[in-house]
């Protein structure tokens, strides 16, 4: 594991012997797409990384005059790994984008590199509001927790949920999310019964769950990353709290397209808020999915897929933008403020925060075709992270 004075020292002797050289390496543009490919979430690696090479196959391998070559690499989740791979790729393979990252941590490891370094890094999956922050190089196309909130909090508020009580991850994104959730929904009104935080590595959510089934309340709300919704689904219907009348509600995680189908109808009627579902009704989207599904024949995008899709189309647009030039300030630059119609719905890159303004749509677990989906009922039209937005 790379300590700070070493990652330092690999980038100052890198400013003379490798980011010097970045303009004539510039015959092929290489983008470094970082994932945990291996371990708990692994199926946001795996999303991303079907989503990006789709983009390639559609739009082809050369933008600007460059050949784009995607380098993916496996950080498994671990920060340490995520910063050594990050500065590999800068240093040694001068890559002129990093992007990726599946978890917040993860994001955060990598920050100084981007800054230090002036490349531009794509956040295509964690979602804690404050990654922008930590370097001026670092865009989004992914979400916001407190964005994909306040829409499920208004609902339930305008939807007679009175008692509630949230249950969330206990890391930053899980965070936000409960304090978004808290700020909305007492505002309107509500009451808050209690506060659940669960270990991210390896969490039982049975003694937690207890504790709702005890409280009894209208509702619980929650959050968990990609990949862990169907393991909280499980151990929500085991202990009864689905029969008991406790409606579940959250942000889109728990409901992850690419876990649906393996939570039974158990979860159908169940409530939530997020930017993107496999079933979002535009002639965009119902393309993308038909090309993923094509491509990859037993995945169903979700969306996580969805960030690495337009994260990549940012990337595109950003080097035609730029003339070709990968030149790091002048990609950043070209991505600020940047607008497209997505498969999700339009979207726009705000210059200012280099946070993701979207439509976050409040969805319904229904069984459309014999499979489950997340059908949207309403829409928040060009939400941005209210936080920064403020």
């Amino acid at each position: 594991m790379l300590n700070r004075r070493q990652t330092l020292a690999g980038l100052s002797a890198a400013a003379v012997t490798g980011f010097g050289t970045r303009a004539e390496a510039q015959e092929v543009t290489k983008i470094g797409l970082i994932l945990p490919m291996t371990g708990q979430s692994a199926s946001t690696g795996r999303q991303i990384e079907a989503a990006a090479k789709l983009y390639i196959a559609q739009k082809g391998a050369t933008v600007a005059g460059r050949r784009i070559e995607l380098l993916v690499r496996d950080d498994t989740g671990a920060a340490d790994i995520t910063r050594r791979i990050a500065q590999e790729l800068i240093v040694n393979e001068k890559v002129a984008v990093l992007a990726g990252f599946g978890l917040t941590p993860l994001a955060f490891a990598a920050a100084p590199l981007a800054t230090q370094s002036k490349t531009p890094m794509v956040v295509m999956a964690a979602a804690t509001s404050a990654i922008t922050e930590q370097s001026p190089f670092i865009v989004r196309t992914s979400f916001t927790l407190p964005q994909a909130t306040q829409p499920i909090a208004d609902w339930a508020s305008q939807n007679g949920i009175k008692k509630v009580i949230s249950l969330v991850t206990d890391y930053a994104p899980g965070i936000d999310a409960e304090r978004a959730f808290k700020e909305r929904f007492t505002k309107a009104g509500g009451e808050l019964l209690a506060e659940l935080r669960v270990p991210l590595r390896n969490p039982d959510f049975a003694p937690f769950l207890q504790r709702v089934a005890d409280a009894k309340p209208d509702a619980l709300f929650v959050f968990v990353p990609s990949g862990i919704g169907g393991q909280f689904v499980k151990q929500f219907i085991e202990r009864g709290l689905d029969k008991a009348g406790v409606r579940l509600i959250g942000t889109g995680d728990v409901t992850d397209d690419d876990l649906l189908n393996d939570m039974g109808d158990a979860i159908l009627g169940v409530v939530t808020s997020h930017h993107y579902s496999a079933a979002h009704p535009s002639p965009e989207n119902k393309a993308f999915v038909q090309a993923f599904r094509a491509a990859n024949p037993n995945m169903r995008p979700n969306f996580m897929a969805i960030g690495g899709y337009d994260g990549m189309h940012l990337i595109y647009e950003a080097l035609k933008k730029a003339g070709g030039a990968a030149d790091g300030t002048a990609l950043l630059g070209a991505m600020q403020g940047m607008s497209w119609v997505s498969p999700r719905g339009p979207v726009t890159i705000e210059a200012r925060t280099r946070d993701i303004t979207q439509n976050i749509y409040v969805r319904r677990v229904e069984k459309v075709d014999g499979q489950l989906y997340n059908v949207e009922f309403a829409t928040f039209e060009a939400v941005p992270d209210p936080i920064k937005g403020r």
